[in-house]
């Protein structure tokens, strides 16, 4: 498959993703160099046997050189809204309860799905949740691990880590569950789950030692509290699996509305090319086989429109509301009345 390069979108600790094109088709590509690329390759081994509507899509992996280097690339749907902790912190206003019923219920149907298969994701937060047309999708399983692997290492963002997991003593599926609490606050409050605890450290003995959950905010509704307490209780085999909480009223026929995911997203293509887009790469130690399994890319409309933001030149990483935001192109505009 002939490929190309496009903006960096993002950086981890060994590999980095940017935008890349096929015949017209925008896609991520995530990279890395071939003598540091196991952890990219684990996830690649990963994320290739997995097929939901509420995971990202694997698009398939290759090797290149470059620069006389070999790089190993994974390749992988691309979303066009960013992630769920940038539409948290970015839109000014906290989203509609509606909208955030939607997107906790779309990450629950990938957590019931990952589960389903043996599989904890390690990672649950709102920057590894990315937006699309469609709503909500989990990403970047660069942490992810089977169940039955005792001996992974502990892995994760110590701000949405479990006790037992801050603890050092288990890391399943109940730890997701936690962890997804947390990104509920985080998508609420446009803040951290712990907004009184600063540094890592401190984070970490107080999630693990403390009698304390995460402030559940009191101005949500009594079905959202309630949904919380069934994620943040500090026994593990206390918590709600998955398949139960998708049962819970909180996410109720009001999560159907595709009217509502459509009033918290963005269609412009400037929105896709933000530095926030990727977060940054989080890793175990654990050796993935190489799997070599491109699949085509088709053309299609949103492809090409996509392709102009990228052929746009030096994109502009200002938000709204920066002084030079008349490097931004205008992509639509409401009528002005007369």
């Amino acid at each position: 498959m002939e490929w190309q390069r496009g903006h960096t979108i993002g950086h981890g600790s060994s590999a980095t993703v940017y935008t890349a094109t096929c015949h017209g088709v925008v896609f991520a590509v995530k990279s890395s160099e071939l003598s540091q690329s196991e952890p990219l390759q684990k996830e690649q081994k990963i994320l290739s046997s997995l097929s939901s509507p509420y995971v990202v899509t694997y698009k398939g992996c290759d090797i290149t050189m470059e620069n006389n280097k070999p790089f190993f690339n994974l390749f992988m749907e691309y979303m066009p809204f960013g992630t769920l902790a940038h539409t948290s912190r970015n839109h000014g206003d906290r989203p509609e309860e509606p909208a955030i019923a939607c997107y906790t219920r779309q990450i629950v149907q990938g957590l019931e799905y990952l589960h389903s298969r043996g599989l904890v994701h390690c990672d649950i937060k709102g920057s590894n949740i990315l937006i699309g047309e469609g709503g909500a999708k989990i990403g970047d399983f660069g942490c992810a691990k089977r169940v039955a692997d005792e001996a992974a290492a502990i892995s994760g963002t110590p701000m949405f880590m479990a006790p037992e997991v801050a603890r050092g003593e288990d890391q399943g599926c109940a730890s997701d569950i936690w962890s997804l609490g947390c990104t509920l606050i985080e998508m609420a409050t446009g803040g951290a789950p712990w907004p009184n605890v600063a540094d890592p450290f401190s984070v970490l003995y107080h999630i693990s030692y403390s009698s304390e959950v995460p402030p559940i905010p009191s101005f949500l509704s009594h079905e959202a509290r309630d949904f919380l307490g069934k994620c943040l209780r500090r026994n593990p085999q206390e918590r709600w699996t998955a398949s139960e909480l998708l049962k819970h009223p909180f996410l109720g026929e009001l999560c159907f509305n595709k009217e509502v995911l459509g009033s918290n997203s963005s269609s412009s293509p400037t929105s896709v090319l933000e530095q926030g887009f990727w977060s940054c790469v989080e890793e175990s130690e654990s050796f993935g086989n190489l799997v070599h399994n491109t699949s085509s890319f088709e053309i299609s409309a949103c492809g090409r429109v996509r392709m102009l933001a990228l052929c746009s030149g030096v994109p502009c990483w200002a938000r709204h509301g920066d002084d030079d935001d008349e490097n931004w192109i205008t992509t639509r505009e409401n009528p002005t009345e007369n």
